[in-house]
C-alpha cells in the first residue's frame, strides 16, 4: 500500500503579496511538512520585490533548500509549468528545472504542454512537445528526477489527450502530476481517471472545486489556477486517496492547490482525517 502524504503547493500564498520564505514559514506553522515551490526563469520584479512566492532559478538553489529546511519542510516537487509545445519558451526553462530539483535533492518537477502556438497544427504540436519533452527526459533520467505530466491544457484536458502526451517519449523520468481539480472541470469523472493512471502518478495536484465554480465553469475550462479548500467542495477525498493508497506502486504527496492561507489550513484538517 502506497503512503500518502499531505503537502501545500506556493500558490496558497499569491494574494497575500509575500515573499518565497513567508510562504514556506506560515505553512510550516499550519502543520504541512511537504511544500511545493514554484520556479521562475529570469527575474521579474514582483518576487523580487517581495511581493510574490516564486523563486527565480538564477538564485541559488540553495535559497530553496535552506528555507525548507529551516522550516522543517520536505519539498516535494518543484512546480515548473511552461508550453511543452514551445520550445522556444520552455525548452531551456524545464531543463534548468531539473537540475535546480536535482541539487538540492527534489525528486519530481511539474509541467504541462501548455497553451499551443497559434499557428500550428495539432500534428505540428505533437512533434513539438515530443522534442521538448525528450531533451527534458535526458537530463531528468542521468539525475534521477521525475517529469510530472499535468491535465492542464488543450490536449491534456482529455485522458486520451493526456497518454498521448505520456506516450511521446519512452522514459523512466516521465510520469502523471494528476490534478483532481483540473480533471474534474474539464467535465470527466476524476475517480475513473485516476485510477487509469495511478500505477504511473508521481506527484498529486489536491485541488478541490466548490459548487459554485462548478455550476459556472465545469466543461467549459481546460483548468484552473487554485481551488477551494479541501473538503467544502465536490470531491471525494476518503475515495481519491483509498485509490493512490491501493493503486499506486510509490509514495504520494498530495500537493494541496487553493487560493489563501485559511484555505490551506481547512484543507489539512480535512485531508487529515484520511492518510
Amino acid at each position: 500500500m502506497a503512503k500518502v502524504a499531505i503537502g501545500l503547493n506556493a500558490e496558497y500564498s499569491r494574494s497575500s503579496d509575500k515573499p518565497f520564505e513567508w510562504a514556506v514559514e506560515h505553512a510550516a506553522k499550519m502543520g504541512y511538512k511537504y511544500f511545493e515551490p514554484m520556479v521562475h526563469y529570469g527575474r521579474e520584479l514582483m518576487s523580487e520585490a517581495g511581493y510574490f512566492h516564486t523563486v527565480s532559478m538564477f538564485d541559488d538553489p540553495y535559497r530553496i533548500k535552506n528555507a525548507c529546511d529551516d522550516a522543517g519542510l520536505t519539498i516535494s516537487g518543484l512546480q515548473s509549468h511552461g508550453p511543452l509545445g514551445r520550445p522556444e519558451v520552455h525548452g531551456e526553462y524545464i531543463k534548468l528545472a531539473i537540475r535546480t530539483a536535482a541539487e538540492i535533492g527534489v525528486p519530481v518537477i511539474n509541467t504541462d504542454e501548455g497553451i499551443k502556438a497559434k499557428w500550428t497544427t495539432e500534428e505540428e504540436d505533437f512533434v513539438l512537445i515530443k522534442y521538448t519533452l525528450q531533451e527534458a527526459a535526458f537530463v531528468a533520467e542521468r539525475r534521477n528526477v521525475k517529469i510530472g505530466l499535468e491535465q492542464h491544457a488543450q490536449y491534456s484536458q482529455h485522458p486520451e489527450g493526456l497518454e498521448r502526451i505520456y506516450n511521446l517519449v519512452d522514459s523512466d523520468a516521465i510520469g502523471i502530476n494528476f490534478d483532481t481539480g483540473n480533471a474534474y472541470l474539464c467535465g470527466h469523472d476524476v475517480y475513473e481517471w485516476l485510477d487509469s493512471v495511478a500505477d504511473r502518478l508521481v506527484h498529486l495536484h489536491a485541488k478541490d472545486i466548490s459548487v459554485e465554480h462548478s455550476d459556472s465553469e465545469r466543461g467549459k475550462v481546460t483548468g484552473t489556477p487554485v481551488g477551494c479548500a479541501c473538503g467544502e467542495g465536490i470531491l471525494d477525498w476518503e475515495r481519491i486517496i483509498k485509490t493512490v493508497q491501493d493503486r499506486c506502486p510509490n509514495d504520494i504527496v498530495f500537493s494541496v492547490e487553493c487560493g489563501t492561507p485559511v484555505q490551506a489550513a481547512r484543507s489539512l484538517e480535512h485531508l487529515g482525517q484520511f492518510v
